[in-house]
Protein backbone atom coordinates (compact mmCIF):
# COMPACT_ATOMS: atom_id res chain seq x y z
CA UNK A 1 0.00 0.00 0.00
CA UNK A 2 1.33 3.48 -0.73
CA UNK A 3 2.52 5.70 2.12
CA UNK A 4 -0.24 8.31 1.82
CA UNK A 5 -2.96 5.64 2.09
CA UNK A 6 -1.24 4.07 5.07
CA UNK A 7 -0.91 7.49 6.71
CA UNK A 8 -4.56 8.30 6.06
CA UNK A 9 -5.64 4.97 7.53
CA UNK A 10 -3.30 5.40 10.52
CA UNK A 11 -4.69 8.89 11.05
CA UNK A 12 -8.13 7.30 11.32
CA UNK A 13 -6.86 5.09 14.17
CA UNK A 14 -5.71 1.98 12.27
CA UNK A 15 -2.72 0.76 14.30
CA UNK A 16 -1.83 -1.91 11.74
CA UNK A 17 -1.55 0.77 9.04
CA UNK A 18 0.75 2.80 11.30
CA UNK A 19 2.97 -0.22 11.93
CA UNK A 20 3.12 -0.97 8.20
CA UNK A 21 3.99 2.67 7.51
CA UNK A 22 6.87 2.53 10.00
CA UNK A 23 8.01 -0.81 8.59
CA UNK A 24 8.21 0.75 5.10
CA UNK A 25 10.32 3.69 6.29
CA UNK A 26 12.36 2.36 9.21
CA UNK A 27 15.42 1.48 7.12
CA UNK A 28 15.66 4.94 5.57
CA UNK A 29 14.96 6.62 8.91
CA UNK A 30 17.64 4.54 10.61
CA UNK A 31 20.23 5.33 7.91
CA UNK A 32 19.52 9.02 8.34
CA UNK A 33 19.81 8.78 12.13
CA UNK A 34 23.04 6.79 11.75
CA UNK A 35 24.52 9.44 9.49
CA UNK A 36 23.67 12.17 11.99
CA UNK A 37 24.38 10.41 15.29
CA UNK A 38 26.97 7.75 14.34
CA UNK A 39 26.23 5.57 17.40
CA UNK A 40 23.86 2.63 17.12
CA UNK A 41 22.44 3.08 20.61
CA UNK A 42 21.65 6.75 19.92
CA UNK A 43 20.08 5.81 16.58
CA UNK A 44 17.85 3.25 18.28
CA UNK A 45 16.79 5.86 20.85
CA UNK A 46 16.07 8.46 18.17
CA UNK A 47 14.06 6.01 16.09
CA UNK A 48 12.09 4.80 19.10
CA UNK A 49 11.24 8.36 20.19
CA UNK A 50 10.31 9.25 16.60
CA UNK A 51 7.91 6.31 16.40
CA UNK A 52 6.33 7.08 19.78
CA UNK A 53 5.88 10.77 18.96
CA UNK A 54 4.54 9.99 15.49
CA UNK A 55 2.06 7.47 16.89
CA UNK A 56 0.80 9.96 19.46
CA UNK A 57 0.50 12.75 16.89
CA UNK A 58 -0.60 10.86 13.76
CA UNK A 59 -4.17 12.11 14.15
CA UNK A 60 -2.86 15.67 13.78
CA UNK A 61 -1.08 14.94 10.47
CA UNK A 62 -2.69 17.45 8.11
CA UNK A 63 -1.55 16.04 4.80
CA UNK A 64 -1.08 12.24 4.59
CA UNK A 65 0.80 12.67 1.29
CA UNK A 66 3.60 14.38 3.27
CA UNK A 67 3.95 11.68 5.92
CA UNK A 68 7.55 10.88 4.95
CA UNK A 69 8.60 14.52 5.31
CA UNK A 70 6.71 14.71 8.61
CA UNK A 71 8.49 11.62 9.99
CA UNK A 72 11.91 12.85 8.87
CA UNK A 73 11.27 16.18 10.59
CA UNK A 74 10.42 14.38 13.85
CA UNK A 75 13.52 12.19 13.48
CA UNK A 76 15.86 15.11 12.83
CA UNK A 77 14.45 16.95 15.84
CA UNK A 78 15.09 13.85 17.97
CA UNK A 79 18.63 13.52 16.60
CA UNK A 80 19.27 17.18 17.37
CA UNK A 81 18.04 16.68 20.93
CA UNK A 82 20.36 13.69 21.38
CA UNK A 83 23.33 15.60 19.95
CA UNK A 84 22.65 18.53 22.29
CA UNK A 85 22.41 16.17 25.26
CA UNK A 86 25.63 14.44 24.20
CA UNK A 87 27.38 17.81 23.90
CA UNK A 88 26.25 18.86 27.39
CA UNK A 89 27.43 15.55 28.86
CA UNK A 90 30.78 15.40 27.10
CA UNK A 91 33.89 16.53 28.86
CA UNK A 92 35.90 19.36 27.30
CA UNK A 93 38.76 18.06 25.21
CA UNK A 94 37.42 14.55 24.68
CA UNK A 95 37.76 13.10 21.22
CA UNK A 96 34.66 12.20 19.25
CA UNK A 97 33.90 8.53 18.75
CA UNK A 98 35.33 7.21 15.49
CA UNK A 99 32.84 6.76 12.68
CA UNK A 100 31.90 3.18 11.86
CA UNK A 101 31.42 2.16 8.23
CA UNK A 102 27.88 2.47 6.94
CA UNK A 103 26.40 0.63 3.96
CA UNK A 104 25.12 3.88 2.43
CA UNK A 105 28.67 4.93 1.64
CA UNK A 106 30.44 3.14 -1.19
CA UNK A 107 33.81 4.78 -0.71
CA UNK A 108 35.61 5.24 2.61
CA UNK A 109 37.18 8.54 1.59
CA UNK A 110 33.83 9.92 0.45
CA UNK A 111 32.26 8.77 3.71
CA UNK A 112 34.96 10.48 5.73
CA UNK A 113 34.60 13.65 3.68
CA UNK A 114 30.82 13.70 4.18
CA UNK A 115 31.31 13.14 7.91
CA UNK A 116 33.65 16.16 8.01
CA UNK A 117 30.92 18.49 6.72
CA UNK A 118 29.20 20.71 9.26
CA UNK A 119 25.76 19.38 10.26
CA UNK A 120 23.67 21.82 8.16
CA UNK A 121 25.62 20.90 5.03
CA UNK A 122 25.83 17.19 5.82
CA UNK A 123 22.09 16.86 6.46
CA UNK A 124 21.20 18.23 3.03
CA UNK A 125 23.71 15.89 1.35
CA UNK A 126 22.34 12.89 3.25
CA UNK A 127 18.71 13.65 2.46
CA UNK A 128 19.17 14.57 -1.21
CA UNK A 129 21.93 12.21 -2.33
CA UNK A 130 21.83 9.27 0.07
CA UNK A 131 18.07 9.17 0.70
CA UNK A 132 17.14 10.29 -2.85
CA UNK A 133 14.83 13.08 -1.72
CA UNK A 134 13.82 16.02 -3.81
CA UNK A 135 15.48 19.27 -2.77
CA UNK A 136 12.07 20.73 -1.90
CA UNK A 137 11.32 17.81 0.44
CA UNK A 138 14.73 18.04 2.11
CA UNK A 139 14.22 21.78 2.58
CA UNK A 140 10.82 21.18 4.18
CA UNK A 141 12.27 18.58 6.54
CA UNK A 142 15.09 20.91 7.57
CA UNK A 143 12.79 23.92 7.90
CA UNK A 144 14.69 25.99 5.33
CA UNK A 145 13.85 27.46 1.94
CA UNK A 146 14.52 25.53 -1.24
CA UNK A 147 17.08 28.20 -2.19
CA UNK A 148 18.90 27.69 1.11
CA UNK A 149 18.96 23.93 0.54
CA UNK A 150 20.42 24.44 -2.94
CA UNK A 151 23.06 26.79 -1.54
CA UNK A 152 23.99 24.25 1.14
CA UNK A 153 24.30 21.56 -1.53
CA UNK A 154 26.51 23.82 -3.61
CA UNK A 155 28.76 24.57 -0.61
CA UNK A 156 28.84 20.88 0.33
CA UNK A 157 29.88 19.82 -3.14
CA UNK A 158 32.60 22.47 -3.25
CA UNK A 159 34.01 21.36 0.11
CA UNK A 160 33.79 17.68 -0.82
CA UNK A 161 35.45 18.35 -4.15
CA UNK A 162 38.34 20.21 -2.49
CA UNK A 163 38.85 17.57 0.19
CA UNK A 164 38.62 14.63 -2.19
CA UNK A 165 40.84 16.20 -4.84
CA UNK A 166 43.54 16.77 -2.26
CA UNK A 167 43.09 13.20 -0.96
CA UNK A 168 43.17 11.65 -4.43
CA UNK A 169 45.89 13.92 -5.81
CA UNK A 170 48.54 11.88 -7.54
CA UNK A 171 46.53 8.68 -7.76
CA UNK A 172 45.26 9.47 -11.25
CA UNK A 173 42.36 7.02 -11.06
CA UNK A 174 39.63 9.31 -9.74
CA UNK A 175 38.06 12.32 -11.36
CA UNK A 176 35.61 14.73 -9.80
CA UNK A 177 33.47 16.50 -12.32
CA UNK A 178 32.37 20.10 -11.74
CA UNK A 179 28.67 20.89 -11.29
Amino acid sequence: MELAKLAWSARQGNTEAFLELIECLKGALYRTARTILKRDEDCADALQETIVKAYKAISSLREPAHVKTWLYRILINECTTILQKRLRESLPGTLPEPVVDSPVYQDVELKEAIDRLEDPLRLVVVLVYLEDMKIADAAAILGISEGAAKMRLKRSKAQLRNWLESTWEGRGNHEIRPD
